[in-house]
């Protein structure tokens, strides 16, 4: 036999050389949640592993993150009840905390790059992304909403902002309003195939933030159309994106490869609440190896040339690979 690829596999040197995919802690963004109060810190029973943080809690932690070389960070807000109403006002409150938060990072450690969530639900009774009106989510009305959260949040010190609402016209409503608001340099991390997953319970559970009634389907991608991907890229583009995310990750890997491949923007992954809790319950059960697992499951989202990877794991990758994988 001439052609023996077993002796490109030999040795680890070799198959490190030979080695077609890397994975860096640059590529990696760590999901956190926060709530108001001080020195809290819940883990989340459906994500054994991930904690609530009160501002407190999370600066440690995020500092703890930084001195691992982890320096990528999207943070979601868990919202008491008695702050929401039917078009989340307090989403730009100036006594917002998740605001107040975002401005005591960027104070405390300027070089981490912060990441916003932009969507009604945290801050909405009704628990949807956007402005309900006799049961129907409406679609142009809910744009001033997010624009106004999204000024709020520049002003806080985001480094990107990621509507993640699924509202035609959006990125471009908001593009609009940053610039003309002086954030020209606020960029959009836009939440650009996100699918009506069933994966994202344990993410729910953290900010209490499910539908009171009916669910996303109408604004949220169909998990059976992929075509449609690029017509929301193509948008997002046209109004003003830096970087397009597909959400969930290891369930539209193909979704992943297919934007990237007719897209020059950075394409972003989430590896999403449910996708992270399944590997991890099987660990945890000692069905599978978590030192193996976790890292291939990372590595086969990098495989579809995903620039960056949303992952609850991005911690402990730091921990485990220093150097990368």
């Amino acid at each position: 036999m001439l052609r023996r690829p077993r002796r490109n596999r030999q040795s680890a040197a070799i198959r490190g050389m030979a080695a077609e995919t890397h994975l860096t802690v640059q590529h990696l963004v760590f999901p956190l949640f926060v709530l108001d109060g001080a020195n809290i810190r819940t883990e989340i029973h459906s994500l054994p592993g991930i904690f609530r943080f009160s501002p407190d809690n999370l600066f440690r932690e995020i500092e703890s993150c930084m001195e691992l070389g982890l320096r990528n960070f999207v943070v979601f807000p868990a919202v008491a009840d008695g702050l929401k109403d039917t078009t989340a006002t307090y989403s730009y409150s100036p006594d917002n905390f998740y605001l107040k938060m975002a401005r005591a990072i960027k104070s405390r450690f300027p070089e981490c790059c912060l990441i916003s969530d932009v969507a009604m639900d945290p801050y909405s009774s009704d628990g949807h992304d956007g402005l309900v009106r006799n049961g129907e989510i409406v679609n142009d009305d809910s744009l001033p909403i997010l624009a106004q959260m999204s000024v709020a949040q520049a002003e806080a010190g985001f480094d990107l902002l990621g509507p993640s609402d699924m509202m035609d016209g959006r990125v471009g409503f908001i593009r609009q309003e940053l610039d003309k608001q002086g954030f020209t340099k606020t960029g959009i991390l836009a939440y650009t195939a996100k699918y009506a997953s069933a994966m994202y319970g344990p993410f729910r559970d953290a900010l209490d933030s499910a539908p009171k009634s009916g669910d996303k389907k109408s604004y949220q991608m169909n998990p059976a159309n992929k075509r449609e991907a690029l017509i929301e890229a193509e948008l997002d583009t046209l109004e003003g994106a830096d970087m397009l995310m597909v959400k969930p990750a290891l369930h539209y890997l193909d979704v992943i490869h297919l934007l990237k491949e007719n897209s020059r923007l950075p394409i972003a992954a989430y590896h999403v609440s449910g996708e992270c809790a399944m590997l991890r319950a099987a660990c945890n059960n000692g069905w599978l190896d978590f030192g193996r697992a976790m890292p291939e499951a990372l590595l086969s989202i990098r495989r579809t040339n995903a620039d960056v990877i949303l992952t609850y794991f991005a911690k402990e990758f730091a921990m485990m690979f220093p150097g990368g994988v």
